[in-house]
């Protein structure tokens, strides 16, 4: 760490706007909730520890109260809106509480039918950012502890939400440090590449919370699960972890929506982020494909055009 990063970890961040969106939350879901517009909202409550947060979902208006947004507000709730959460899904129309960047989430899977659009009430946020992997849970945010996916942030104020609670505060200046880890990587040769995943993927112990906690691995049984036949070996062996890892990043080409929960709860720290950037990249550059704010119901992945390239075949 050099001392501009040292010095840039002592910058406090605003959230003092976080009050006033908790307060257009909760007037917000009470009032959807008595007159019946949704049966259910889906946001964040206080966690057992001070300082912490965890999701909710609130049928009641009386209890519209214990929803808050906080710089510990890190789930993406839209996790909860798909086919395979049919203990949710089925209670009828559902509100969700959403930041910018799980706004992705919510129009990717409108796009693959797991919801429509009238199907839910969008409470959006603005957010200055929330808070990363080993920040305590009594400090304030500030650019030292806040996550590396909020760096590089273009999306503090959703665009499309049924309502938009807070107003934005100015945020210091960032260094985009998930940016810079991408040109490292991009600086090296394969053989080096392929070396630096092959020591990350090692660390892997197969405890599937990266697909447990992602939007999009809503299938009931995945394929990995299967053993007959066995498409990925499921022991946390070297050829199965890279085998998992590289089938998930390609099954999310094209459709990850960057919020960043795989390596957030990743418990041997393995920056899976950076894979999915990587796809995301090439994406852009071979199809001007990028994952956005509107649903688009077939990805580059999924349909066939005259001008693909098609450089790949030999």
């Amino acid at each position: 760490m050099n001392r501009a990063e040292k010095l840039e970890t002592a910058i406090p961040i605003d959230t003092s706007c976080y009050a006033a969106v908790t307060d257009a939350i909760r007037n917000e879901a009470a009032r959807i909730l008595s007159d019946g517009t949704v049966t259910a909202v889906v946001g964040y409550k206080a966690g057992r520890r001070a300082g912490t947060t965890m999701p909710a979902i609130v049928t009641d208006p009386e209890k519209a109260g214990d929803l808050i947004f906080s710089p510990a507000c890190v789930n993406n709730l839209a996790l909860y809106l798909t086919k395979a959460k049919k203990d949710v899904v089925k209670k009828g129309r559902i509100a969700i509480v959403a930041k910018g960047c799980d706004m992705r989430a919510l129009a990717g899977l409108m796009g693959e039918s797991q919801l429509k659009r009238e199907e839910v009430f969008i409470i959006g946020v603005v957010c200055a950012g929330v808070k990363g992997s080993g920040a305590g849970n009594g400090e304030p945010l500030t650019t030292g502890n806040l996550a590396r996916k909020c760096r590089e942030c273009t999306v503090h104020t959703p665009e499309g939400a049924d309502l938009t609670a807070g107003t934005m505060p100015s945020l210091p200046e960032l260094t985009p440090v998930e940016a810079r880890e991408m040109a490292r990587l991009e600086a090296m040769t394969p053989a080096e590449r392929w070396e630096f995943w092959k020591e990350q993927f090692s660390r892997c112990v197969r405890c599937m919370a990266c697909r447990q906690v992602c939007p999009f691995c809503y299938c009931e049984q995945c394929l990995c699960d299967k053993n007959r036949p066995q498409a990925v070996e499921s022991t946390p062996r070297p050829a199965g972890n890279m085998a998992w890892h590289i089938v998930r990043a390609m099954h999310l080409a094209g459709r990850c929506a960057g919020c960043a929960e795989c390596e957030r709860v990743c418990p041997m720290d393995i920056p899976l982020n950076l894979l999915n950037r990587k796809m995301a990249q090439e994406m852009k550059e071979l199809y001007g494909f990028e994952t956005g704010l509107q649903p688009v119901e077939k990805g580059p992945l999924a349909e066939y055009k005259d001008n693909d390239d098609q450089s790949f075949i030999k």
